[in-house]
């Protein structure tokens, strides 16, 4: 690796990576991995992880030159991650395990909530009444059953922590939806999560 490539900005390793400097794109490379990795866990699965991020630096090292700068250069790997993971769950065509869309809260008529306050009191407890190593578990089937359109903003916002912003970006849409659809999502699990505390699992 290049002296200094440490201390480089992204978008100056991209620079001289596209000028066909070799470390740079290493370096890169070894500054992301672990990051593309654990997002693609969350987004896929463990087995299909590694692919995801193959399939990511590839496509980063054929449309780097397509880089401009106009975003942060996290920013533009975290929309080619997340679309290459988007693909692999496609194209394995699984089906989660359980539907979260059933578990957000329901209004009647008149826009009461019908969820009763012992069962939100429940759902608002989760983290309390579960194990906490069964909470996990149970929580990474929740992220999985999410939707695809509310599990990728929940995680880059909530498990990944980018801004609203950052995250809109990723996803080319308004902050305002990127909003919504965490909220949603937040909703769902922690709904699932409390049906699974009512009744100790």
């Amino acid at each position: 690796m290049a002296v200094g490539a440490a201390e480089s900005s992204d978008e100056d390793l991209a620079a001289r990576a596209v000028a066909g400097n070799h470390s740079a794109f290493e370096a890169l490379v070894v500054r992301y991995q672990h990051r593309v990795f654990r997002l693609a866990c969350r987004l896929t699965s463990e087995t299909d992880a590694p692919d995801v991020v193959q399939d990511t630096f590839l496509q980063v090292y054929r449309h780097l030159s397509a880089f401009r700068g106009q975003a942060q250069f996290s920013t533009w790997l975290y929309r080619i991650a997340t679309n290459a993971a988007l693909m692999h769950r496609r194209a394995r065509a699984r089906r989660p395990a359980v539907s979260l869309e059933e578990f957000l809260p329901r209004f009647d008529a008149e826009g009461r909530l019908e969820d009763t306050p012992e069962a939100l009191r429940i759902a608002s407890r989760a983290d309390e009444l579960l194990d906490r190593r069964v909470l996990a578990t149970k929580t990474q089937a929740a992220i999985e059953g999410l939707p695809n359109l509310y599990r990728e903003a929940f995680v880059l916002r909530d498990l990944e922590e980018l801004s609203t912003d950052e995250v809109a970006r990723v996803l080319g849409v308004e902050p305002a939806t990127v909003r919504q659809r965490v909220h949603r999502a937040r909703l769902m699990v922690r709904e699932y999560l409390g049906e699974l505390a009512g009744g100790r699992l």
